[in-house]
């Protein structure tokens, strides 16, 4: 499951997002590289407002067949801070199923399974990273952050706790 909170936050005045974060163990059959292994023990999403106008026509369709089969609005941009049962921590990838998604690992593996970690990250630096901003233009709106598990795909269960999820300077 997920819990979302929508806000507005300016990246330039908030830059940083920490918390922490315990998981009971990994997604065993998880990859981060595969739709049928895209799930994690524990993510934190940031989305981001950007214009879908400024999306190609492409981008935009694929978000309106998307709305369509799923009936919910998709995110125009979005970091996804997972948990991960193999990749490297620093390992990032554009999401299986979108490339408007930036995958960032985190933490990975069992080895702290079951122990409360704490993690900061540099929203801002990493949208920049992502997408391709230079310095000089703007990041756009942090528009909401999300916290949970996800194991639809491989059919396996996990137990993930969040705490202390602030965006701060």
């Amino acid at each position: 499951g997920t819990l979302s909170h929508a806000l507005s936050v300016d990246p330039r005045a908030t830059p940083m997002i920490a918390w922490r974060w315990k998981v009971d163990r990994v997604v065993e059959m998880a990859d981060l590289a595969r739709k049928d292994g895209d799930d994690y023990a524990a993510r934190v999403y940031v989305f981001f407002d950007v214009p879908a106008e400024s999306l190609s026509v492409a981008q935009r369709a694929r978000m309106k067949i998307a709305k369509a089969l799923y009936g919910a609005e998709l995110p125009t941009a979005a970091i996804c801070y997972v948990w991960d049962n193999r990749h490297p921590a620093g390992t990032t990838a554009w999401n299986p199923y979108s490339d408007r998604v930036r995958m960032v690992v985190v933490r990975s593996g069992a080895a702290q399974a079951g122990q409360w970690m704490a993690e900061s990250r540099d929203v801002e630096a990493d949208y920049r990273a992502a997408f391709g901003v230079a310095g000089t233009q703007p990041v756009p709106r942090v528009s909401g952050v999300a916290v949970g598990s996800d194991t639809d795909q491989t059919a396996e269960s996990v137990i993930a706790w969040f705490g202390d999820v602030r965006l701060e300077a």
